[in-house]
Formats: C-alpha cells, sequence, structure tokens
C-alpha cells in the first residue's frame, strides 16, 4: 500500500467552475476499467502545459505542443490509458489526430482545440476505434463533481487515485484550485514525469500562467524520482478558466498568493506519486544543504535517490549508510572536500571529517531506517544553497509490478 496516502474522498475534491469530466469504459487494454476521459473547458479557458523531455516522445505529446503553439482557445483534454502510443512512427501520430478529430466533431470545434493524452504501453498501436467509440459515453458522463472519477480513469499502476484542492481568496474573490495525477512507476523529473492535471476558476495572463506552472513544477514534480526512468509520455497541465472574476494580470500579492496555492497542489500530488511509487513500503525526503547551488545539491541528491543499492537497503532497514557517501562521492562535484561535509539520517549525526562519526551507532541508524518516513540530510559546508528530492525504497514487489506489466 502507498506510504501514508490515500485516495481522497470525492467531496474533498471540490468542482471548480468550467471544468466538467467524463470517463467511459471503451476497453483500450483492459475490460470493465475506466480508460478514457474528457475534460470539458468553458469558452475563455487559458492552458499552459510543460512535456517530457525524452527524445523518444509519444506522438500525443508532439500533437499537445502543436496545437497549444497555434494559440488558440483549448476547448478539451482527451486521456486514454492502456496504450501510451509512443514508439508508433507515423501511424501514431495520425491516430493521435484523428482522436481529436472525433472529439473536435462531437464538440463542434476544431481539432486543434483538443490536447491528446495518453499512458501505458510503449510501442504497441494505439486502438483508436476503441477510443473514439468511447467518446459519447464520456460526453455523456460529463459533470464538475466528477474529478475523483477522473483521477481513478488516468490510473495504470497506480494503487490510489490522486488528488488535492485548495482554496484561497483572490482579489475578494473565493478562488478553487483543483489537481489529479497519475504516476508510480518510470518516475523522474525531466519534465513532468507522470499525467497531471491542476485548474483553478481565477483568471489568469497567459504569461503569468506559464510562469505560475514553471515555479511549481520546480517545485514538486522536478523533485521527485522512484526509479531513474524518464516517460515518453509525461506531461503537466495547468487551466484557469476565469470562472470566479477573479483576474490575475500582474505579478502582485494575489498573484503570489495563487502562485503558491498551485504550488501546493502540485507539491502534494508529487509526493503522492513517489508514496505509491510502485511497490514502495518507505517515503524518504533527501535535502540537501550548503551546496555552491541549487544545481549542485540536485546532483547530490537525485544521485542518492537513484542508486538500487540505497534504495533496496533502506527496504531491508539496512543502515550500510557507507553507500550513501559513495553516491554523494560520484554526484559529480569535482572539488567537493568530503573531509568538510556531514551527513544525517533523521537527527542521528552518521558521518564527519571524511568517516563515520565518532558517535553514531548502527543501532541509531537501524532505528531510523524501520521507520515509514525517512529524512537523509547532507551538508555539504561549501555555501548557502539547498535543495530537497523526495523518493522511495525498491522492494520485491517493485521487480514483480514490472515484470508483469504487460500481463
Amino acid at each position: 500500500m502507498p506510504v501514508n496516502y490515500s485516495a481522497p474522498a470525492a467531496q474533498d475534491l471540490l468542482p471548480v467552475k468550467g471544468v466538467k469530466l467524463g470517463s467511459a469504459k471503451a476497453h483500450v487494454r483492459k475490460p470493465n476499467r475506466k480508460d478514457v476521459l474528457v475534460i470539458q473547458l468553458e469558452p475563455g479557458t487559458r492552458v499552459a502545459g510543460v512535456f517530457t523531455q525524452n527524445r523518444f516522445c509519444a506522438a500525443p505529446v508532439t500533437v499537445c505542443k502543436e496545437h497549444l503553439e497555434k494559440k488558440g482557445e483549448i476547448r478539451a483534454l482527451l486521456v486514454n490509458t492502456g496504450n501510451a502510443n509512443a514508439g508508433t512512427g507515423e501511424e501514431g501520430m495520425k491516430n493521435a489526430q484523428k482522436t481529436c478529430e472525433a472529439l473536435a466533431s462531437l464538440l463542434n470545434c476544431k481539432p486543434e482545440q483538443i490536447l491528446p493524452f495518453s499512458t501505458g504501453v510503449i510501442m504497441e498501436p494505439l486502438p483508436v476505434d476503441k477510443v473514439v467509440a468511447g467518446l459519447p459515453d464520456s460526453l455523456a458522463d460529463l459533470n464538475e463533481n466528477n474529478w475523483l472519477s477522473a483521477a481513478e480513469t488516468i490510473m495504470t499502476t497506480d494503487i490510489v487515485a490522486k488528488g488535492v484542492s485548495r482554496r484561497v481568496s483572490i482579489a475578494g474573490k473565493d478562488v478553487t484550485i483543483t489537481g489529479i495525477a497519475k504516476g508510480s512507476g518510470m518516475i523522474h523529473p525531466n519534465m513532468a514525469t507522470m499525467l497531471g492535471y491542476i485548474a483553478t476558476d481565477s483568471a489568469v495572463s497567459q504569461p503569468l500562467l506559464e510562469k505560475m506552472l514553471k515555479h511549481a513544477v520546480n517545485r514538486s514534480f522536478n523533485c521527485i524520482t522512484v526509479d531513474g526512468d524518464t516517460s515518453t509520455n509525461d506531461a503537466l497541465m495547468l487551466i484557469a478558466t476565469g470562472q470566479s472574476e477573479a483576474t490575475i494580470t500582474v505579478e502582485d500579492g494575489d498573484y503570489i498568493k495563487l502562485r503558491n496555492a498551485v504550488t501546493e497542489v502540485a507539491n502534494l500530488l508529487a509526493q503522492a506519486i513517489v508514496r505509491d511509487g510502485e511497490g514502495a513500503t518507505k517515503f524518504m525526503t533527501i535535502h540537501v544543504e550548503g551546496g555552491q547551488s541549487e544545481e549542485e545539491c540536485r546532483k547530490v541528491g537525485y544521485a542518492i535517490a537513484h542508486s538500487p543499492l540505497i534504495k533496496t537497503a533502506f527496504f531491508a532497514s539496512d543502515p550500510n549508510l557507507g553507500r550513501i557517501l559513495a553516491a554523494i562521492g560520484y554526484a559529480g562535484i569535482d572539488d567537493l572536500d568530503v573531509n568538510a561535509l556531514q551527513l544525517y539520517l533523521g537527527d542521528v549525526l552518521v558521518a564527519e571529517n571524511g568517516g563515520r562519526a565518532a558517535s553514531y551507532e548502527e543501532a541509531q541508524g537501524a532505528a531510523v531506517m524501520k521507520q515509514p518516513e525517512i529524512t537523509v540530510r547532507v551538508v555539504l559546508n561549501r555555501g548557502s544553497a539547498s535543495a530537497t528530492v523526495w523518493t522511495c525504497d525498491f522492494s520485491y514487489d517493485y521487480v514483480k509490478i514490472n515484470a508483469d506489466y504487460r500481463s
């Protein structure tokens, strides 16, 4: 089960004016599960997105980017699970376009006003006929209260649905922010490492919406890793419908308040993905401080978070902490003074002066590692920069889940 995380209740995911969601069972890969989602947007809605940097990106990612670059009004998002439509060549591009054309015809809009998303198995043809056949049921299901159902629809190897809502006052108006995400394995930030959709009923200018999304991403989804694999399909979308009449056009206090609320939603969704990492039993916060730059702090954080040796040791509650020192050493800081840094496991000082701390006893490390939530703190003592990365352990179930993924 996920580490200290459970699916939200339907009533906890607040409706966002101007957004309706509808799901269908289209049997894209497996029978009797919701696998096609339509997110319909009211006219006047603005949309910003960030996408995977994997050069083998999926056809829907390419189509999404092309449609956003046209600067037209987006009227709907279309998501299918069970098939990634990645590694499918020109036929995959045609199929992604076909799904947009089919939904546009039903909504009486242009195909470029539809953004397609897919997630699932790579290098298999998209069963476009099944996706299209599911669209009428998705449209019949459209409702502003369907956020939990939508979160369930986009799941793949996830154990639980992921969603969160916040409400803030902007320009004297109550503003709602609700987001959902999917992700469990093939998680490594570069950008987004999952599918995520965050919506607010505030009105936000396009430049500020894009800036707000970048700020949120760099403090949330770009701070997580499960297994170091960057997916071909990942995307995060930020939607502003303007239905609350709260308008943000300048970087003032209201902008910061909304930006921080959006970032909080993104942060909680990102951490939920790690907590639901495939087979995860431990949630680990890796905080690196005292660096010369945030970039070098991240290097150290990811070196620790990506190491299978470290992740399996945490699963076993084995304080084989020399593995952490080794990861710090190969993180890529050429002039690192290993004698100056300190390593903490929770509040326990583990290493200093280039080796084991004189006060450290292995029983202390074992006690910390038995906990479901663990903090690793590295103090580099070479500057004032810091960075935090969230990850999980590797268990037997990680291997089982991925070995059986196509079954």
